[in-house]
């Protein structure tokens, strides 16, 4: 009984707790909540999260996690303090978070944000803040520069010199810098690859007459890194330019030693033998030089370094020797005049010779040479001397003997030599003629990669019959400059374009070309003229681009032009001229006056509808023209060019009219479209009224052309004004030939004048009895040259003509006479009566005619 009881105690108890659960669970509501899962989770609320600065945009990053104890949906949200830069990006529901700008390190190594959690009801806001790792992205720099040093020849080896400094931005591995040299200038020096510190190399010295200039290349290396998930180590170079400083530490020397005096039998005391020269080896800063003769076998005179006979008489002796040989010193002198221990010693050989039997001879620093070398910049001034070249010639005999004559044989008319013609000795001097023609990229030898200039130096002797001669050769190399301007490959580009192309579209790209080498070759394109506002350039493509804001129109403008620059680093430009022409697209539809047209017809004349369309060109303003709708069907035809509507032919009067319809104002209406030729094909139409009418009073073709014509009145009147310049034509074509034929029938033309006096009636005798024609008579009536003119028609005779009878002498007067006619038969007289009578018309005809 007691268990019965706690049994149900508990139960109670139980059901009361459930109760009061279910109670307060739908009275409480509780505020969602992120999932905090540590900084090396990729989903949570993002505490201390990290991102590298070489993600790409648009990757995932992370995912916003979180939970409502209610089961309810979450949205997320991410947003940044105002004015600053959003580099995130959450989606609400998913919690995705999205990398939508590139980060940079350097420019921002934190980023700060708020991240929020809602069910709707109640949002939790957190603030994070995102870290940004470094990737290697950032190459050395080198500070201060440029980097140009003076050192002195006589510094030790190993003692530093100079140290670079270069810094980079990344940090870790990627921002830690090393040193090296490169090039030829690592056999004289060596720098710390740690502290930059550049030093001469043990065992190593300078040497200003060797050199007094070094061009030293450093190369700054960082550790390495990662960048976009590929391992790069990223350098940079520089130059330092060394300046070596002279230092007295070279003794002199003599140029063109040995020397060889000749001496010939006929000399006088006092006459030149040889001229020595010697100079101090410290060229920066030299030291003036004493000469001596150390010693020697026979007598001499000294006197500014030339070695002449003695003044004694002494030449039988001389001449019985035959050769001597003695030294000379050059001795440096200090600052008070005071012989130096710097010295040099050459020795001097004097022969007596009465023969021509040394040739002319090329003499450099160091003695006898035949080959001379030189470096320098291309292009150097006209009357320029090169004075790396240092040259002696000198022929050791004398008088005509040592007189010789030096040219220069190579690329024609660049350089020249003085002096052209030499007396025994000389100091060669090389100078430049054609400026132009020192060019590093014209004499450049693409398999080697070096530029150079090769000459032969000759020196021949003039008055001699041995003619001896001597060659020496001068190899000159060029050092590049900024010579070149960069050229287009063309003086005008010519493009085209559709007008509705996008904006940022690809227009044409321009290539010009700069030959010279390093950045002075680099080109870099620019564009401007008043042509060029919707246009951009890539500036070392040279692509030529529409801007990303532009809208072509060829209704518009059709037709650019502007121009195109092309730059080097030094400023060297040129320009070419760019056409551009936008091509057409059908973008607009064809449109009427309006959208009711009102016409009238009369039967037999069309009408005429027109439709513009606005494109530029053809076949997109192109109409053709259609009826789609008509009411009654099948009356009206339409051209399909011209818009011009006119009846079906069976319909010629208005009884066909007023059969077809049983209107009385017979006004019929129709739908006319009208469509361009473009692609697409756009079209539009119009509602178009037509009254019919019948003209009676008119009939022809002139009438119908009125009616055509009625809409048109511009038209009549033109058709008018051609018909009267046609008759005015007509009358004047008319009027010069009759004035031209005129003309010509009233010229005079000579012409006999037969004069016949009638005698009086009373004298008249019978006329003669003339015998027939022996053939056809021409015709009488007509005149030389006035073949033209019509003449009276002759007369016929129709009869047979009987035989004449032989002619008699007429033996009396009238008696005679009178018997004579007697004979004649009937015939022959009338014959002859005929032609007198054709005769006097002749004459009456022609006295009216003059």
């Amino acid at each position: 009984m007691k268990n019965e009881k706690k049994k149900r105690g508990s139960l109670y108890l139980l059901l009361f707790l459930v109760t009061l659960h279910f109670s307060c669970g739908q009275t409480s509501d509780y505020a969602p909540f992120f999932y905090d899962n540590g900084p090396k989770s990729s989903n949570g609320n993002m505490a201390l999260f990290s991102i590298a600065e070489d993600t790409p945009v648009g990757t995932l990053v992370y995912i916003l996690n979180g939970t409502d104890p209610e089961g309810d949906a979450v949205r997320f949200g991410l947003t940044f303090e105002k004015g600053t830069r959003e580099y995130l990006r959450v989606d609400p529901k998913s919690g995705h978070v999205t990398l939508i700008q590139e980060l940079d390190r350097e420019k921002q190594g934190e980023i700060s944000a708020s991240v929020s959690i809602t069910d709707g009801r109640n949002k939790v806001v957190e603030t994070i803040r995102v870290f940004v790792t470094d990737a290697n992205d950032e190459r050395p720099e080198f500070q201060n520069l440029p980097y140009a040093i003076d050192v002195p020849e006589d510094t030790e080896p190993g003692v530093s010199i100079f140290r670079v400094q270069a810094l980079d931005r990344d940090i870790g591995s990627g921002g830690s810098v090393t040193y090296y040299l490169q090039g030829i200038s690592t056999t004289k020096f060596t720098i710390d690859n740690n502290s930059g510190v550049l030093r001469i190399k043990p065992n190593e010295t300078l040497d200003y007459e060797a050199s007094t200039t070094y061009f030293v290349t450093v190369l700054a290396k960082d550790g390495g890194g990662n960048y976009k998930g590929v391992h790069q180590v990223l350098t940079s170079t520089t130059t330092i330019t060394i300046n070596v400083l002279d230092a007295q530490d070279t003794p002199p020397s003599f140029v063109g030693a040995p020397y060889f005096g000749y001496v010939y039998e006929v000399s006088v005391p006092g006459s030149e033998i040889v001229t020595v020269f010697a100079k101090d080896g410290d060229e920066g800063n030299p030291n003036s030089i004493h000469y001596s003769i150390a010693n020697g076998n026979f007598l001499y005179d000294f006197c500014m370094s030339v070695i002449s006979v003695g003044l004694y008489d002494f030449c039988m002796s001389v001449i019985s020797v035959g050769l001597y040989d003695f030294c000379m010193s050059a001795n440096e002198l200090g600052p008070n005049e005071e012989l130096l221990d710097q010295y040099a010693i050459t020795v001097v050989t004097v022969r007596v010779v009465d023969l021509n039997n040394h040739p002319p001879t090329f003499y450099g620093e160091n003695g006898p040479q035949t080959r001379f070398e030189l470096t320098m910049y291309e292009h150097p001034a006209e009357g320029e001397i090169l004075r790396g070249l240092k040259i002696t010639v000198n022929d050791s005999d004398q008088g005509a003997n040592a007189k010789f004559k030096l040219r220069l044989v190579g690329p024609g008319r660049v350089l020249r030599v003085v002096p052209q013609t030499v007396l025994n000795e000389a100091q060669v001097t090389i100078i430049v003629e054609d400026s132009a023609a020192i060019d590093y990229e014209k004499d450049l030898d693409p398999r080697l990669r070096i530029s150079m200039l090769n000459f032969s130096l000759l020196a021949v002797e003039i008055d001699t019959p041995e003619r001896f001669s001597a060659t020496a050769d001068i190899v000159i190399y060029l050092l590049d400059t900024n010579d070149n301007t960069p050229r287009f490959t063309s003086e005008f580009y010519v493009a085209r374009i559709a007008e509705n192309s996008p904006g940022g579209s690809s227009v044409l790209s321009v290539v010009a070309n700069d030959p010279d080498s390093g950045l002075w070759g680099d080109v870099r394109y620019s564009i401007y003229g008043t042509g060029s506002d919707l246009f951009l350039i890539h500036p070392s493509s040279g692509v030529v681009y529409t801007q990303a804001w532009a809208t072509l129109d060829a209704e518009v403008k059709s037709k650019y032009n502007f121009y195109v620059k092309a730059e080097d680093t030094d400023g060297k430009y040129s320009l070419a001229e760019v056409f551009v022409t936008v091509l057409d697209v059908n973008d607009h539809v064809p449109e009427f006056d309006g959208s009711l047209v009102e016409r009238t017809m009369i039967i037999g004349a069309p009408v005429k509808v027109e439709a513009v369309d606005e494109d530029a060109e053809s076949p997109n303003n192109v109409i053709q023209y259609s009826i789609t709708q008509a009411e009654p069907d099948n009356i009206f035809d339409i051209n399909a060019e011209t818009g011009e509507i006119k009846l079906k032919p069976y319909i010629k009067s208005m009884e066909i009219v007023q059969n077809i319809t049983k209107q009385k104002d017979c006004r019929w209406s129709l739908v006319v479209e009208a469509r361009d030729r473009g692609s697409p094909s756009f079209s539009t139409t119009a509602v178009v009224n037509i009254d019919i009418t019948e003209a009676t009073q008119l009939k022809g073709s002139m009438a119908a052309f009125l009616m055509q014509s009625r809409d048109d009145p511009v038209k009549a009147l033109g058709m008018a004004a051609g018909v009267i310049s046609i008759l005015v034509g007509l009358t004047v074509l008319i009027s010069t030939a009759m004035f031209l034929r005129n003309t010509k029938s009233n010229r005079i033309v000579p012409a006999r004048r037969i004069i016949i006096r009638r005698r009086p009636q009373s004298d008249r005798k019978p006329a003669p009895c003339l015998p027939p024609p022996a053939g056809p008579l021409p015709p009488s009536n007509t005149r030389p040259g006035d073949r033209s003119r019509p003449r009276a028609p002759v007369p016929t005779v129709s009869g047979a003509l009987s035989s004449k009878a032989p002619k008699r002498p007429n033996r009396g007067k009238e008696s005679s006479a009178s018997s004579e006619t007697s004979k004649v038969p009937m015939s022959s007289a009338l014959v002859s009566e005929l032609k007198m009578r054709l005769e006097q018309k002749m004459i009456e005809s022609n006295s009216t005619y003059y």
